[in-house]
This record gives structure tokens, C-alpha cells and sequence, in this order.
């Protein structure tokens, strides 16, 4: 199992090249979560500020009928 972790003797390559990917791929995860619910807030004050708008029946909508 030593050996393993050893990797003959390359073991501080491999692993610090895998904690980096790590902390790269965790950084853009947060990243990309911090401006998913950053567009939502501004989504949500958006619509907030825009006046209720009434649907069209479809009878009045001014569709054409057969």
C-alpha cells in the first residue's frame, strides 16, 4: 500500500497535480454557484419592480378561429 502512495518515487507530483485540480475544480463549482444566486437575486428585484400583467384569453387574445 506504501508503494502505492509512493508512486515510485514521482508521489509529490502526482498528488500536489491532484490537490490543484481539486482546489481549481472546488474554486469554479463556488464560482459558478456564487453567480447562479447572485443572477437569481437580480431575476427575483426584477420582477419584483414589474407591474402584474393579465393573461390574454384566447377567446380575446386575437386569435383567429376556424
Amino acid at each position: 500500500m506504501a508503494d502505492f502512495f509512493h508512486m515510485g518515487g514521482y508521489a509529490i507530483y502526482v498528488w500536489s497535480s491532484y490537490g490543484l485540480a481539486l482546489l481549481i475544480l472546488a474554486g469554479l463549482l463556488a464560482a459558478s454557484v456564487a453567480g447562479l444566486r447572485r443572477k437569481e437575486r437580480l431575476l427575483r428585484s426584477l420582477e419584483e419592480g414589474l407591474p402584474r400583467r393579465r393573461r390574454r384569453s384566447a377567446a380575446a387574445g386575437g386569435e383567429e378561429t376556424p
